[in-house]
């Protein structure tokens, strides 16, 4: 439903002046109206014709012509408010994500890399301004999805994450950062961001971490990490038994969180540990938080005048007053 506002609410003081009119006009049709005293009025009964009885009616056609004008001064009107937003500060995120087999343990529920990818397409769905893009490693790494605005795309990378024979088995942190790295070093948006998640020590890989952590420095690239798996023992995968299935054991879990910090401290990023399910969800959030998208919010206004209907009425109303005091009650005044 519309709603009417008025752009000159203060001409509605005029509607003060009403009651004068109406005591000014009684006082004019007094001091036109000549008196006669006789001793009874029986004689004249049903003598007073059909438009002396209407003939105040034109005071009545002058009030509600004014009423109508000051309506119109008042400039009534509707307004229909549209919005639009405009991204002014921009980001561009990179999700690094080790798919090594360490990633298959058991400590979260089901296990690290599906609560990993459920957490990641919460958080894509909180960046609807971003552009986002995914890089997964093991002892190599790969680009799963370039940096994208199209959030369907990367809830698809993200879905069909799985540990496969494609990457060989390992941690190779500095190819898994150099990968990202070189997907927003020609980046144009205001803030670059990496989010580099594993849950193991740096063992395979051509390039060293603290070189992919230089590189990514030069380039105004912060570099948030996390660091995944349980304090202590968590079951693990440790080898493929005779029907190619995964067996399972207790195994220690190793994370290098010196390195961790150290990449996070260098290109003014934070280090953060995920010790379950709840926790690493707390740290998507927190990250939401702290890299912040803004936007400018664009208001337009379309207004529609409903002065003019009031001013035609208004005028209908003078005009038929002064034409009906000048023409059929003339012979009145």
């Amino acid at each position: 439903m519309e709603k009417i506002t008025f752009l000159n609410p203060e001409f509605f003081w005029l509607f003060l002046l009403i009651p004068l009119a109406i005591v000014w006009l009684v006082w004019k049709r007094n001091q036109q109206s000549a008196t006669l005293k006789i001793s009874s009025l029986q004689g004249f009964k049903g003598s007073e014709s059909l438009l002396t009885k209407l003939k105040p009616g034109l005071d009545v056609l002058r009030l509600l012509a004014l009423s109508f004008l000051i309506i119109a001064l008042a400039r009534p009107r509707t307004v229909d408010i549209s919005n639009k937003t405009k991204t002014t500060k921009g980001i561009d995120i990179v999700l690094a994500i080790d798919v090594s087999g360490s990633m298959l343990a058991r400590d979260f529920k089901p296990d690290r890399m599906q609560a990993l990818k459920s957490i990641a397409a919460d958080f894509v769905d909180e960046r609807p301004n971003d552009r986002i893009g995914l890089v997964v490693y093991a002892s190599e790494a790969y680009t799963k999805s370039p940096v994208t605005s199209d959030k369907a795309v990367i809830q698809e990378a993200i879905k069909s994450i799985k540990y496969d024979n494609i990457l060989v088995d390992g941690t190779g942190i500095g190819m898994g950062l150099a990968t990202a790295v070189n997907r927003l070093k020609d980046s144009k948006a205001k803030s670059k961001v990496i989010i580099l998640m594993t849950d193991g020590v740096n063992n395979a890989g051509f390039i060293e971490p603290d070189t992919a952590s230089d590189i990514a420095q030069q380039f105004g690239i912060k570099v948030y990490t996390i660091g995944i798996g349980t304090n202590g023992m968590a079951e693990s995968p440790y080898a493929l038994g005779p029907n190619g299935q995964l067996i399972f054991r207790m195994m220690k879990v190793e994370i290098d969180e010196q390195l961790m910090k150290s990449i996070a401290r260098k290109t003014g990023g934070k280090y953060f540990r995920a010790t379950s399910n709840d926790k690493l969800a707390q740290i998507y959030h927190e990250i939401n938080k702290l890299e912040t998208t803004e936007i400018e919010e664009l208001k337009f206004y379309d207004y529609d005048e409903k002065f003019r209907p009031f001013a035609l009425i208004a005028g209908f109303l003078l005009l038929l007053e002064i034409g009906l005091r000048n023409t059929v009650y003339r012979s009145f005044l």
